[in-house]
């Protein structure tokens, strides 16, 4: 009797502390999607070519929900391969809002929607792309600002310590000007190397971008310019070498300067059907003696086509010109053609 009567107490416990989160209104999403793609790989410098298919689940595929109650609210949103994407919560404290948790920070702009390569979207050929990281972050209107997880990595073979005494700070603006939707981020990044017993190194890096959108009719034209010191340091997804190198001759840090765009043109053709034409392009030139610039561009034409509210289609056929590193070798490139599909629940 004594244990039916603990056990009943247990039970009272946990109802009595999981009805009240249950109030919360949730809403749960699905996205299901297929990459089936055929790539064409030209490595350059003379190398054998060769043709591959991928025909897979796609990275990005997703499951997640959302809750609100009253001024609280949050989400939660994994990938596949159990890969937690997102978990978060926001209250709102007077005209703005608190955020805590990991979801995308201040610096990412989503213009493209090239598909090839799980939903690329030309983010590490031109665009910019800072990802899905841990933070505390305050929005107020147009305007937010963030303390994020900050980035580290080994740029001397070295130095075996590695310190940080600042978070990752990102800031973020966005307005409208007449027909123009316009947004503006910056990001700073800082940590430091150290030599056991040697010298220390800072590797600071940062990151400055300028993103538009502008609608005429059922047309749109959109795209971003940045630029950054040492972006590969900083967590920004590129193709191409961006990071800062160790000079062992001035025993120092040879920083890496960074410019990139993208511009994408589309045309919604009827309630089934849009059209898109997207081209991308970035450079990074390291302050090493005799370094070159190593670049790479990439371009695609698409087709949307939706089978019902959800569900849709994209052939896609383009190209990833992989330009030359920083030695001056022909890197190749890949011309690949196929589509995505794609499932939303």
């Amino acid at each position: 009797m004594r244990k039916l009567l603990v056990l009943l107490a247990a039970v009272a416990f946990v109802v009595a502390f999981t009805v009240p989160a249950m109030s919360a209104d949730w809403g749960f999403y699905g996205s299901a999607r297929m990459t089936t793609f055929m790539n064409d790989v030209d490595p350059g410098g003379g190398g054998a070519s060769d043709s591959d298919l991928t025909w897979d689940l796609q990275g990005n595929s997703r499951f997640g929900g959302k809750a609100k109650a009253g001024d609280i609210s949050g989400g939660f949103e994994y990938g596949t391969g159990i890969n937690l994407r997102k978990l978060f919560g926001t209250v709102k404290l007077g005209t703005g809002t608190l955020l805590i948790g990991q979801t995308y920070s201040p610096v990412n702009l989503f213009y493209s929607n090239q598909v090839w390569g799980g939903d690329t979207d030309m983010l590490n050929t031109g665009g910019v792309y800072g990802g899905r990281n841990p933070m505390i972050q305050y929005a107020t209107g147009p305007f937010k600002v963030a303390l994020v997880k900050p980035k580290t990595g080994n740029v001397v073979a070295a130095a075996t310590n590695t310190n940080t005494t600042i978070p990752k700070i990102e800031a973020a603006y966005s307005f409208k000007a007449g027909p123009a939707a316009l947004a503006i981020q910056v990001g700073y990044n800082s940590y430091e190397e150290e030599v056991p017993g040697g010298d220390s190194y800072d590797i600071s890096s940062y990151v400055a971008a300028l993103g538009f959108n502008v609608g005429f009719g059922a047309g749109y034209v959109k795209g971003n310019i940045y630029t950054g010191s040492n972006t590969g340091n900083y967590g920004l997804w590129q193709r191409g070498a961006a990071s800062a190198t160790y000079n062992a001759a001035k025993n120092d840090i040879d920083d890496n300067s960074t410019m990139g765009y993208l511009a994408v043109v589309g045309y919604k053709v009827n309630p089934k059907m849009a059209l898109e034409f997207g081209y991308g392009s970035n450079e990074h030139e390291s302050d090493v003696t005799g370094a070159k610039t190593d670049d790479c561009s990439a371009y695609y034409v698409q087709m949307t086509y939706n089978l019902a509210k959800g569900a849709f289609i994209v052939p896609e056929i383009g190209m990833v010109d992989l330009g030359d590193d920083s030695a001056g070798n022909e890197e190749g490139d890949i011309t690949y053609y196929g589509a995505k599909w794609q499932i939303n629940f």
